[in-house]
């Protein structure tokens, strides 16, 4: 199939056309599409393109041995490839895999300084070693952080453009409900992005078989890959944990009550034991935490409790391909999503959430009277966001927003399988929304 347009293309043409622009480097989990977008990116930009994967290559890690200075690291390239050229202002040096060299983070500055070539870095699991390259780069490189590819990017795989986005967008702000045949066919689409999840080469296979044969397989070989990244860069004691916590996961969100228990990982595990291990897996971008707020008010940031959260896989298709035998069938067979006690539409939502770059918060009252699934805000108020896996009565966002003791807040979101709406100060928007959220509060605040 032909490249997939993402979003990071955008971002990569105005990083270009910077004449102040930094070094960049490319944060993002394994398999999700970093190093085909900048190739993409660099062979229509630059006469020339000096690519050095430092797994591939590990020769290559010997190229600072005469310091950090332009000239010296080009002199030992060259050295090592006496075919690789560079002429000023052409040429583009693109390092890739750099958690397995953090070093080549301390030449950006001599790069930027000298400011004849631009650079490129990009690698999986950076999170693990990137306060180091943090320490020795700051103020001057640039960072990105790239996800598996959203409901939109996925919409674009399949042909659409951006008027669908902005029809979209306008229906919600004027609270137009969709018409029977959009309404079909994005849920459609959606259900079928849900069970791939947004891994490139997944999305790939579906769109040119227009089947999901062999999808199942490339999900799992992923996970297997993770699972191999957990034992070559986790130290060994940490190594089963945190694969104890990974496989955890699915188990966890099926309970009813869906926090993250340390007690269901093994037997005796204890928080201190297991704390550096969760965070082991968000900072390689594989997980996130949604927390819980100490109270349903503004602001949000310090306004939680560290201890107490629900974790969700940065991609829904891991957790689909984790799924029981009975669950799958269940799932693809009768596109029952409300397998896993729903934990399938809240981890759909908490995807389109932080990949629109909002922190994940719920709130769970201690008595359990009150548990909300997410919390968002705009410039003034505090917006529960509920996601509905059936029809029902949605019982705590109503208290939430006519209780007069959560001040902050004055109207909610529910996300579920109905249709556009507007009652009793609750918006609601169908799932395939969930990515416009974030427009769409702008918009509402600017109509």
């Amino acid at each position: 199939m032909d490249y997939l347009k993402r979003k990071i293309d955008l971002y990569l043409e105005n990083w270009f056309n910077d004449k102040d622009k930094k070094p960049l480097i490319v944060k993002g989990a394994r398999q999700i599409g970093k190093t085909k977008s900048i190739r993409q990116f660099a062979n229509s930009h630059y006469e020339i393109v000096n690519e050095i994967n430092f797994i591939e290559s590990p020769q290559f890690k010997s190229i600072l041995e005469d310091g950090y200075s332009t000239d010296a690291i080009i002199k030992n390239i060259t050295r090592i490839n006496p075919r690789i050229r560079f002429e000023p202002g052409k040429t583009l040096f693109f390092f890739d895999e750099i958690q397995s060299y953090p070093d080549i983070a301390t030449s950006l500055k001599f790069f930027f300084e000298d400011g004849r070539y631009d650079v490129i870095c990009s690698g999986s699991l950076l999170g693990i070693n990137y306060k180091q390259i943090e320490s020795v780069s700051v103020g001057y490189k640039t960072d990105y952080d790239m996800y598996s590819m959203d409901f939109e990017e996925f919409l674009w795989a399949r042909g659409y453009d951006d008027s669908l986005r902005k029809d979209m967008l306008n229906n919600m702000i004027k609270l137009n409900p969709f018409n029977s045949a959009i309404c079909n066919t994005l849920s459609s689409l959606f259900i079928d992005y849900s069970i791939l999840g947004g891994m490139p080469e997944v999305v790939s296979r579906y769109f040119e078989s227009n089947s999901f044969s062999g999808t199942l397989d490339l999900q799992r070989q992923i996970i297997i890959a993770y699972r191999e990244d957990i034992r070559k860069y986790a130290d060994g004691a940490d190594q089963t944990r945190i694969t104890r916590v990974f496989d955890s996961v699915p188990a966890q969100l099926a309970k009813e009550n869906k926090k993250f228990q340390i007690s269901k990982v093994a037997s005796g595990a204890r928080f201190h034991d297991y704390g550096g291990c969760i965070d082991w897996l968000q900072d390689a971008g594989i997980v996130k935490k949604c927390y819980c707020l100490n109270f349903p008010e503004l602001p949000l940031k310090g306004n939680y409790d560290d201890t107490k959260f629900k974790l969700y896989f940065a991609d829904t298709g891991l957790l689909t391909a984790m799924l029981d035998d009975e669950s799958q069938d269940d799932l693809r067979s009768n596109k029952n999503f409300g397998v896993y006690k729903g934990a399938l539409y809240e981890s759909i939502v908490a995807e389109a959430l932080y990949k629109n770059n909002y922190d994940l918060y719920y709130y769970k009252r201690e008595d359990g009277t009150l548990e909300e699934d997410f919390f968002i805000r705009d410039k003034d108020h505090l917006i529960p966001v509920e996601v509905k896996a059936r029809t029902g009565r949605s019982q705590s966002l109503r208290s939430l927003i006519n209780n007069d003791k959560y001040s902050d807040i004055k109207w909610g979101i529910k996300l579920s399988m109905n249709n556009i709406g507007f009652e009793n100060n609750i918006y609601t928007f169908p799932y395939y929304c969930a990515f416009l959220l974030r427009d769409w509060i702008y918009g509402r605040e600017h109509e």
